[in-house]
Parts: C-alpha cells; structure tokens; sequence
C-alpha cells in the first residue's frame, strides 16, 4: 500500500522555515512508529523542529497524533476529581514522594505515572524501590482500585501510552535533539493527557541543576505545556521553580525517602516543605477543590497516613529500615566563614559518581548512594564543620565524586551573604 505522504518532502518544509499542515503531522507521527518512516528521517526532521521551531497549532497536532499511537485512560468514575504533577527534574526533586499522598489525604485522587532516572539521581521509582517489597508495575485495574481506596499511587506508566513518544525520545537522546522546546513539551504533554487526569500542575525547574538552564527557556517551555493542557481541556498551571541549589539535604535514593517521610512527619527542610505545599495548593485549586489547607494534613498526620497506605497497597513496607551505604566519606570546611554557594549540577554529578543515578537505561542503581548536605548557602560554618557526607557501596567511587564537587566546597568570609533567587520564581497560567 502506497502512503500518502513523502518523509523527504515533510523534512524540506519543516528544514526550509515552513509550517506543517496537519495532515503530514498526522501522517509522520504515525508511520514513524509503524516504522515506514526510517530513524535517519525522524532525526533530520527533530533537528529541523529544533532549529525552526514549531507554532502553536502544529505543537498542539504534534501532540495529539502522539497520543493516538497508543491507548488513553479514564479516570471519570472516580468519586474524587483527579489532579497529577509533572517536574521537568532536578537535583535532589522528591517532591512528588510527600506531595501524592499530601493531596490524597485533601479529597483529590493522585495518579502519578512515573518514570526511572537517567543522569543525576534515579528518578521517583528507583526511590521508591528503596522501600522493602514495594513494586512499581500496575494494572489499569490496580491502579484505578488504588486511586478509589487510598487516592493516590505511583506506578511506571504502562508501554501503552503514547508510544511514539518512547521511540522519538531514545532517537533525540543520541542525536542532539533533546532540547527542542516543541518537542520536549509534547513528549511530556502527550504522556499526561494520554493518562486522563483532569487537572495538572507543572514544576519546571530553571538552574544549573535543571534541564533548562535560563529562565527564558524555562518560561517558553512552561508557557508551551500549558498552552498544550489548556487546548485539551486539562486545566493547567506551571510553576518556575529553583533549581541552582539542590533541594533539600539529600540527593540520592534511600535518602531522599527518608528526607521525604520526615516531611510528611511534620518537619523535614523548609524549602522541601515549601515546595510541596505550593504544588499541593495549586493541585487543589485545579481540581477545584477549596477550604482545605493542605499544612493541616501534615500537621495532623493524616499525610502520612495517606503515605503508609500507598505504599502498603503496592506491597511496600513502610516500617522497614531503608537501605544505607557501606561507606561514608565526609567533607569538611576547611576555615571559619559563610557558605554562598551550592552548585546542584556538581552535587548531582557526585551523587550519580557515587552511585545514586543510571548512565543507559537498565543499568542498577545504589539504594542507599548519594549526598547529604549538612549546610546551605547562607549558614555560618566553623573550620572543620561538615559540609557534606557522601555514601557509597564503593570506596573507589569517592575520588571522582570529590572531583564533581571542586566548585561546590568554597567557603566565603563572614558577613558574606548569598544571591539566591526565590524558590517559586513565578506562576504560568492559562490566557
């Protein structure tokens, strides 16, 4: 059977400034992930996406022939409405651990389809793998009985939503394409229409730490996700957040649970706390969900109820230790003064040296590997305070974590104060 459109003449248009009509949208989509369309073709055409550009008719095509490769859930016989986060990642990011459950224990159900970490830290399943007996894959059917009896889960999204989105996403991975806004906002939007929530509140970090290294990136691709959102009738909002000093105390994956259960405890560190309770406002506010003040739910314990119950119901023990290192190597201040500065990229390249994070899909990771920090920008240190603390199964990992984190040991004199931007930099709503 003949196919009604050329590759070559949709990579031209795109190549050549033009617009494409929805029709080779449609069709490019599709025969990519049929496989008429050959690798070499879709990567001429991401790096002529990258380099033109895409308006936002075409974004919003794109989007919508991604989600019709694969299957579409339904969370409209729920008894609660749903809301769902998406962070574009960053260093030290367990926020969504403490928030699901948090938002669950408010009135609104919580389907967060997660995913595994490639780079710093593991993503939110190698965290929660850290939790004995927890398990990460779900039924539909799991899942929808989950949401209904403790109203929030975390789970890998199942192959069958939005497939093209695997395959398009491994291609820009290895041709340099990754950082076209276009096509960043549709592989993410494309996966969350696709999973049904009717609410979704975007965390797009901006930092040294993040993906996006600007806040004019940052800003066009937030602006990009929710115009997406809006569009398909899923109420959107974006937060810009910080990302140029990790978050928390810990970057790792055990670690970041225990950071993560402290939280939900009523304590944990301030800027985690307020983080998760910023998103967790704006989740209820989406899913229209008003008079409850998601701080009373950790006040209260009823959050952590929400916490224990979750992962119990994916065979999680909640009581169990979480995994630590073998070793522990601590770095130290070597004079009196003040620390300005904490480079989240360098901490995350230590944390993934030492084991937390994967280099290829597949690889293990180090349950109990990372860093924890023992001082922010801001506090006052005495020669020989600790800094930081690095875990790890190996010892011979420590010298190149070490070599990461150079940059992150200055220590400035007193009085010196640190420039540091706001937490929540800005709120990105819909027109």
């Amino acid at each position: 059977m003949s196919e009604p459109h050329d590759a070559v003449d949709v990579i031209r248009a795109k190549r050549d400034g033009g617009r494409l009509s929805d029709a080779q949208v449609d069709w490019v989509v599709d025969a990519y992930t049929r496989g008429v369309v050959a690798d070499e073709q879709m990567s001429a055409l991401a790096m002529a996406i990258l380099l033109n550009g895409m308006d936002r008719a075409e974004i919003a095509r794109w989007t919508h022939a991604m989600i019709r490769t694969g299957e579409r859930m339904d969370f409209s016989g729920l008894s609660r409405p749903t809301a769902d986060k998406h962070s574009t990642g960053g260093v030290g990011d367990k926020i969504t651990l403490p928030l699901a459950p948090l938002v669950a224990a408010c009135g609104v159900a919580v389907p967060q389809l997660s995913g595994r970490g490639l780079g710093h830290t593991g993503g939110t399943l190698d965290k929660l793998e850290s939790v004995r007996g927890w398990r990460a894959a779900l039924s539909n059917e799991e899942m929808l009985r989950q949401l209904d009896d403790v109203g929030a889960v975390i789970c890998a999204a199942g192959s069958g939503l939005a497939p093209a989105d695997k395959k398009l996403y491994a291609l820009r991975d290895v041709t340099g394409t990754v950082e076209a806004i276009p096509l960043i906002a549709s592989s993410i939007m494309s996966k969350k229409i696709a999973e049904g929530t009717g609410a979704l509140v975007l965390d797009v970090k901006v930092g040294s730490g993040a993906f996006m290294k600007t806040e004019d990136d940052a800003r066009e691709l937030a602006r990009t996700m929710v115009e997406l959102g809006t569009d398909s009738g899923v109420t959107t909002v974006a937060l810009l957040t910080n990302m140029q000093t990790p978050l928390g105390l810990t970057a790792g994956n055990a670690l970041e649970v225990r950071e993560s259960v402290e939280v939900l405890a009523g304590g944990g560190p301030p800027d985690v706390v307020e983080l998760t309770l910023a998103l967790a406002r704006e989740m209820l506010a989406a899913a229209g969900v008003t008079g409850v003040d998601p701080a009373d739910r950790l006040r209260d314990g009823s959050a952590m109820d929400a916490w224990r119950r979750m992962l119990q119901a994916q065979g999680g023990d909640p009581d169990a230790p979480l995994p630590t290192a073998r070793e522990t190597h601590v770095v130290r201040a070597e004079a009196d003064g003040v620390r300005t500065s904490l480079d989240a990229y360098g901490v995350g390249l230590a944390a993934w040296r030492l084991g937390a994070g994967r280099a290829r899909q597949g690889e293990p990771v180090q349950a109990g590997a990372g860093v924890e920090l023992h001082a922010k920008p801001g506090a006052t240190v005495r020669g020989g305070d600790p800094l930081m603390s690095l875990h790890t199964d190996e010892p011979d990992r420590f010298e190149r974590a070490l070599e990461a984190l150079q940059e992150s040991v200055f220590i400035a004199p007193e009085g010196s104060r640190p420039d540091l931007l706001p937490l929540v930099i800005e709120r990105v709503a819909a027109d």
